[in-house]
């Protein structure tokens, strides 16, 4: 299942992921910092939708009620 969603608050303004049989096989971010979305689009590679969102919904980043990881889980929870 291939997702593409538009984020809201973030300097992001659109996470592609790509999800075969509840797994995460790749994400990718457009806008943002470059070095954290590909950080982050490592280490989620492989992990279980439902792990990946248990732990990136509710990060916030600074004074922001979001961030590009919170956006992230808002993202997979298409794929549920």
């Amino acid at each position: 299942m291939h997702i593409t969603y538009m984020t809201s608050g973030t300097c992001s303004v659109q996470i592609d992921a790509d999800v075969e049989d509840g797994i995460i096989q790749s994400v990718s971010f457009l806008g943002g910092c470059s070095g954290n979305q590909q950080g982050i689009a490592s280490l989620v590679k492989g992990m279980r939708v439902e792990e990946a969102i248990s732990r990136l919904e509710g990060i916030r980043c600074g004074y922001k009620r979001t961030s590009c990881p919170d956006q992230l889980a808002q993202a997979l929870k298409q794929a549920l």
